[in-house]
Parts: structure tokens; C-alpha cells; sequence
């Protein structure tokens, strides 16, 4: 009888730590549905393959739509971008391979926050966008944890007024600075995407935006030339891994 007593307080106290587990290392994941993730989608169906790059790890969390840190697994955006069908993004192998690369990354938690669809400008403070950034983005860190890094991938809507295309930049320096004020983190450190497409034909206004942008710790990744599914706008299930080690090799090197 004692050793069932003992077996079951020692399985209630393991399911309680596992309930428990909050993240070290907390990234930020947001922009438009290359960042929520579209790998593997064709006629608003995923196909269900997670390459080994994007496998679940009880040592990668991500908050999701209820505010609370579960196992992450793809696809990471399920319960936030709900306007589209969600599949791979570069998420999950970002967060392998910086645990892989570095022994000073302890639990990592993944913050979705990308929708499909929406242009700089749907992003700016006072926006519903904003706020649940901003919002998520605070909730995250009551556990503990820190802030290590805004990831960003976002312009494909703004590639279609060529206003809008050439506005771009100054929306994307300002979006920083506000973040960073609001968040109270001045020197929060942005990993942005150059664009690998656009929904119109100023896309290389907006990429030329992107990769001019000369703030202290703002880094770009470019995503020009990484394949795309037949609709010649999302990044295949493959170019999204390959984003996630660009994106990782990029924070490590900037940390």
C-alpha cells in the first residue's frame, strides 16, 4: 500500500512539474502567413508532414491563444491565424537549432502572433494586431523567462500600392521604436525577413525597405530565392526550415 501511495505522489509531482514548465529563452514570432507558416498547404489543406527539423521537443513551448505555455508542435499558429489553414513555418527549426548550436539556450517558449494578410500599417500601435502583440508579448514573461528577440516576417500585402511600398520603411522603423518603448526592452533585438514575394509588383521596393533599415540591433535574413508552393506567394514546407537555420544563424550570431 505504501509503495502505491509513493508511485502515485511521485507521478502526481512529475505531472506537476511538466504542468508547470516555463521558458528561459522567450522569442517573438510575427507578420503575415509566411511567418504563421504555409508549408505544406495546397487548396487550404495541410498535409500533415513535420520534417525533422520542426519535430516537438519537451524543451520548446509555445503560449498559445488562452495565454498558457503548452508543448510546441506544428503548426505553431493553429489557434492564432485562424483566417487561414496553418502549416509548417519557421518556428520550430529556429528553436532546434539555436538548442542544438548553443548550450546557453535553455527552455525556449515561441509566441505566435502572425495573422495572413495584413499590411504595416494594420500593425500599428493602437491596432487590435498591436495590442495583442504587445499583450501576449507581456503575458509571456510572468513566469519568468526573457525577451530574447522579435522575429518578423511581414510586407508581402504592401508590395501591391507602390504608396504603400514606399512607405514601408519608415512604418517598419517606427512599428520597432514603439514595440521597443512599449515593451520597455530599447535595445529588443529584431530578426525581419527580406521578402521571397508579394502579392503585387513593388516587391522590391519594400525588399530594398527591409534590407536598408540601420538600427541598433535590427538584423535581416534573406528569403529571396527560397522556393514556393504553385501559388508563387508562400514559402514551401523545405524553404521554411531553411528560413528557421537562416533565422537562427542570425541570433546566434547577434547574442
Amino acid at each position: 500500500m505504501e509503495l502505491i501511495s509513493y508511485l502515485f505522489l511521485s507521478l502526481l509531482a512529475h505531472s506537476a512539474s511538466g504542468a508547470g514548465n516555463t521558458p528561459d529563452d522567450i522569442f517573438i514570432l510575427a507578420g503575415q502567413s509566411n511567418m504563421a507558416g504555409r508549408g505544406g498547404v495546397t487548396d487550404n489543406k495541410w498535409d500533415g508532414i513535420v520534417p525533422p527539423e520542426c519535430a516537438p521537443n519537451p524543451s520548446i513551448l509555445r503560449l498559445n491563444a488562452k495565454l498558457g505555455w503548452e508543448e510546441a508542435h506544428e503548426p505553431l499558429h493553429v489557434d492564432i491565424d485562424v483566417g487561414g489553414t496553418c502549416g509548417v513555418g519557421p518556428g520550430m527549426a529556429f528553436a532546434n537549432e539555436i538548442r542544438a548550436r548553443s548550450s546557453k539556450i535553455g527552455v525556449v517558449g515561441l509566441v505566435p502572433c502572425a495573422v495572413g494578410g495584413t499590411a504595416i500599417n494594420t500593425w500599428a500601435r493602437g491596432t487590435q494586431l498591436y495590442n495583442q502583440l504587445v499583450n501576449r508579448t507581456k503575458e509571456s514573461v510572468k513566469g519568468g523567462g526573457s525577451i530574447r528577440a522579435v522575429l518578423w516576417y511581414q510586407g508581402e500585402s504592401d508590395t501591391v500600392r507602390k504608396e504603400d511600398a514606399e512607405a514601408y520603411k519608415g512604418n517598419m522603423e517606427k512599428l520597432i521604436s514603439d514595440l521597443r518603448s512599449d515593451l520597455n526592452l530599447p535595445s529588443l533585438l529584431f530578426i525581419q525577413v527580406a521578402l521571397a514575394s508579394g502579392q503585387g509588383k513593388f516587391i522590391e521596393i519594400v525588399r530594398n525597405a527591409q534590407l536598408q533599415i540601420n538600427l541598433p540591433n535590427v538584423k535581416c535574413v534573406d528569403a529571396k530565392g527560397l522556393p514556393l508552393e504553385q501559388d508563387n506567394l508562400h514559402l514551401t514546407t523545405t524553404s521554411e526550415v531553411q528560413l528557421g537555420l537562416k533565422l537562427a544563424q542570425a541570433f546566434l550570431e547577434s547574442s
